[in-house]
């Protein structure tokens, strides 16, 4: 009983960080609740999902994560904006050549 007490806990403790760095309760909870101190460790190191770079779809207009390639709305496919590949590193000479 005590084992699934600590489990519950740890599983709050994830699914409240996980809430607040933007991302789903539940899932972070079910993570904590199954790994019970990995999980709340790793949402302690899990990305902000407020600090992501989002971008409107060309078809649509839903606004989406810069990384989706196809919008969850209308199913189009999206181009990568043409200002970030300006600041897209150039890729390094191979070294056989």
């Amino acid at each position: 009983m005590g084992y699934v007490f600590i489990c519950f806990c740890c599983g709050l403790s994830a699914g409240f960080i996980g809430r607040y760095k933007g991302s789903s309760f539940l899932l972070w909870f079910a993570i904590g609740f199954v790994i019970p101190i990995l999980g709340t460790i790793a949402a302690l190191l899990w990305r902000f999902e407020d600090d992501e770079v989002f971008r409107e779809c060309d078809e649509c207009g839903h606004v989406m994560p810069l990384y989706q390639q196809v919008c969850n709305r209308c199913g189009a496919d999206q181009e990568w904006p043409e200002e970030l590949e300006a600041q897209a590193p150039e890729e390094a000479p191979s070294a056989a050549g």
